[in-house]
């Protein structure tokens, strides 16, 4: 590949012209974001909040920094995803430390959260349970946006949970975010029940896989992405088991793809022990969560 590594006839290579060299040559290689994509790169290789970019076009760029970037580039070619790349990822206005243990954070799960922040509002002291914490987001971004929340995140990985850990203590929350290796509820008693219990499980079918995009089949952790012949074995055991540690009118919230939202409405509906079945859409106005309650016994 070629690499902007010397200065040429062309003149130096200053930021500004790194980002239009990158922002071509991913371009050329299927980057979806190419100009964020060399802009959130360039800044790691700098670091430097990319704002700063915006304020140095014209500064010629240092050897090291180069080499840095040249090396990102071409990984970032190759589809390696840019989070993994720089180590972290932004969600729900906070950073989070991914590494390839953990999902990458995306947009679509803020729908959860924004969700979850709803139904805690009625609550003084509410306990949470979020089962497949993965890197910690979801947790961390209901603990940081609700002060007397106090959550229970689970994951079957430990690697993923080294992840978690890490980003509940950045963002100061060690003392009401509780992390615990647990395959689903397997750890969880059911002697003191949640007032709500979200998840962004597994969903992506077996004969899926081939059809995500290169960075997630290439890059991220199958298991938190495949969930059986139709993607839902999991979502399965999460609602037949949630009724016994939610306490009654507590509240599951499960992301699932726009196009599973009506079948999960139906597994839902199957079990008595729920009410109040509804779907949410995410900002783009597709189905992304699907929510029930726990029903009164009384």
């Amino acid at each position: 590949m070629s690499s902007p590594q010397q200065t040429t006839t062309d003149g130096p290579w200053t930021v500004r012209r790194v980002l239009e060299w990158t922002t071509g040559y991913l371009k050329e290689h299927g980057s979806e974001t190419p100009r964020l994509d060399a802009e959130v790169l360039l800044a790691h290789a700098k670091g430097c909040p990319r704002i700063h970019l915006y304020t140095s076009y014209d500064e010629t760029l240092p050897e090291a920094v180069r080499a840095s970037m040249r090396e990102m580039v071409k990984r970032r070619a190759e589809a390696e995803p840019v989070a993994y790349l720089v180590g972290h990822r932004e969600f729900f206005g906070l950073d989070f430390q991914v590494t390839r243990d953990v999902l990458i954070p995306r947009p679509d799960t803020e729908t959860l959260v924004v969700e979850a922040l709803e139904a805690l509002k009625p609550l003084s002291s509410p306990r949470v349970l979020d089962i497949g914490t993965g890197s910690g987001c979801i947790a961390v971004a209901i603990a940081a946006n609700n002060p007397v929340a106090q959550v229970t995140a689970v994951d079957a990985s430990a690697a993923a949970l080294d992840v978690a850990r890490r980003n509940v203590e950045h963002h100061g929350l060690a003392d009401r975010v509780r992390i615990l290796e647990s395959d689903l509820f397997a750890a969880i008693a059911n002697s003191d029940p949640f007032d709500l219990i979200v998840s962004n499980p597994p969903y992506v079918a077996d004969g899926e896989m081939d059809q995500l995009q290169p960075d997630i089949r290439l890059h991220e952790p199958h298991s938190a992405l495949v969930a059986g012949p139709d993607g839902l074995n999991v979502i399965r055991s999460i609602i037949e088991q949630a009724p016994a540690r939610l306490r009654p009118e507590g509240a599951l919230l499960l992301e699932c793809s726009p196009e599973q939202a009506a079948e999960i409405q139906s597994l839902f509906a199957a079990c008595p022990q729920y009410e109040q079945i509804r779907v949410i859409e995410d900002l783009a106005g597709r189905p992304r969560v699907v929510a029930a309650r726990r029903r009164n016994p009384d």
